[in-house]
């Protein structure tokens, strides 16, 4: 078959990098960063985050072409901090958020597991 292996979309190449950086010289505070073998569960997850935090002007993602796992997410902040930091500060958050939502799952999925045997005389 002409597809390329499964595993293309996910393991980066020796000479690819995860995310580069671009900064915008049209706009102040302004940078892109391209991330490969990504796609758009990533891409609205730190979008969304950037958008909450204060210093955060504009942020939005585009994927350039729907077969191959990349998109671009540019970022516009209001000086205080970097395009770079707001990000590095969004993916730490969305991390913590993620990791909570794990120990919730894990809690509740422990705790019905424990009511569905009591409800079965298991």
């Amino acid at each position: 078959m002409n597809a390329p292996d499964r595993f293309e979309s996910f393991i980066l190449g020796p000479d690819e990098k995860k995310i580069e950086e671009k900064i915008d010289t049209r706009m102040a505070n302004t940078s892109y960063f391209h991330f490969n073998k990504e796609d758009h569960t990533l891409a609205n997850l730190l979008r969304s985050k950037l958008l909450s935090s204060e210093h955060v002007l504009f942020s939005a993602y585009r994927v350039p072409h729907p077969v191959f796992p990349t998109f671009e997410l540019r970022v516009q902040t209001d000086g205080t901090i970097s395009p770079k930091e707001a990000l590095l500060a969004a993916c730490r958050n969305l991390v913590k958020d993620l990791n909570e939502f794990a120990g919730e799952f894990k809690r509740e999925y422990e705790l019905r597991k424990m009511v569905g045997q009591d409800q079965n005389g298991i």
